[in-house]
């Protein structure tokens, strides 16, 4: 996810700047599948239980290696839940992968900022959709197709009328 902020004016014709106006957005947390990341950490488990052969470290990497960081946290989540008593996902990675392929895997989990990771961390994960409004406005002047920008900041007739929009 991310936090952005933007500050809006417009100009008109002579040079004139309107009040500022703050937008702040923040785009959601990557959707994760719980299901799949618990059944992730129990291949993960089985693959570094007992002896770990060299096709197993290979499938366990490249399985940890292909989920997105928001998984992948969720995946170390699931299994030190489950199997934490066998040695914490962070120490079994290292000491089943080798400390330079764990640290490939376990440095993607930096992408996840701290507002996910909070949510991420949650015994329970489920998705939800908030309906934000937003203004929708429109000239009710008719211009001419070669119209130039500048010429819209002209005083003009604007209506605008409140929508509503779903977001995940």
């Amino acid at each position: 996810d991310g936090l952005y902020k933007f500050t809006l004016y417009a100009v008109d014709t002579r040079g004139r700047h309107s009040e500022l106006s703050t937008v702040t957005l923040r785009t959601a947390c990557p959707l994760v599948d719980d299901n799949k990341a618990e059944e992730i950490a129990d291949k993960i488990y089985n693959l570094y239980n007992g002896y770990t052969s060299g096709k197993e470290q290979q499938t366990a990497y490249n399985t940890l290696m292909e989920v997105s960081a928001s998984m992948l946290f969720r995946v170390q989540h699931h299994y030190n839940s489950h199997y934490e008593k066998f040695g914490d996902f962070v120490w079994r990675s290292e000491d089943e992968l080798g400390p330079r392929k764990a640290h490939l895997i376990l440095r993607r989990l930096d992408r996840v900022s701290s507002h996910c990771s909070s949510l991420l961390r949650s015994a329970y994960i489920q998705s939800r959709v908030d309906t934000v409004p937003y203004l929708f406005c429109r000239s009710e002047e008719v211009r001419p197709a070669g119209m130039v920008w500048y010429s819209i900041l002209k005083d003009t007739k604007i209506t605008c009328e409140e929508k509503m929009v779903s977001m995940a």
